[in-house]
């Protein structure tokens, strides 16, 4: 089965959801390929939505020693992208059940997007990109990498 269609030009406001590592490449280590995805977040373009869980993932990732970040920066990495967001809470039942990630630390970003209606989870994991042509997740959402994203963008 094909993935969730989306189509250039995306519309304005898109609901996306962004995992950690795509989230730590915009604004962290703020690569320069991927400017025109962080402005389309910043400018509204697209609204990413997030719960709780995945707000405390990011602090915890922000804080490892090889990233070497000063706790300032940390923080205002997590508020800067916490306040474009908006925050779900887990839905006590769900409408569908969905196929299950090796890395359990995964499944919340899929929860996300079956959750609030987001139209693409942008990820560079290999596992989760995979999930994205189950029928159950094709039907909803697109799954697929920031790079891959990229030429929708207005």
């Amino acid at each position: 089965m094909a993935t969730y269609p989306l189509e250039a030009p995306l519309p304005d406001g898109l609901p996306v959801i962004l995992d950690t590592n795509v989230v730590l490449s915009l604004w962290m280590f703020e690569d320069p390929a991927l400017q025109r995805l962080r402005a389309a977040v910043e400018n509204g373009a697209l609204q990413p939505f997030t719960r709780e869980d995945c707000l405390i993932e990011l602090s915890r990732v922000l804080a490892y020693a090889q990233f070497n970040q000063p706790p300032e920066r940390q923080q205002a990495i997590a508020e800067r992208y916490r306040s474009r967001c908006i925050l779900i809470e887990p839905l006590a039942h769900p409408d569908c059940e969905l196929p299950k990630c090796l890395d359990r630390d995964d499944q919340k970003f899929l929860e996300v997007a079956r959750d609030s209606g987001a139209r693409a989870l942008l990820s560079r994991d290999k596992l989760v990109l995979k999930l994205g042509k189950r029928p159950v997740i094709a039907s909803r959402f697109a799954i697929l990498t920031p790079e891959r994203f990229l030429p929708l963008l207005p």
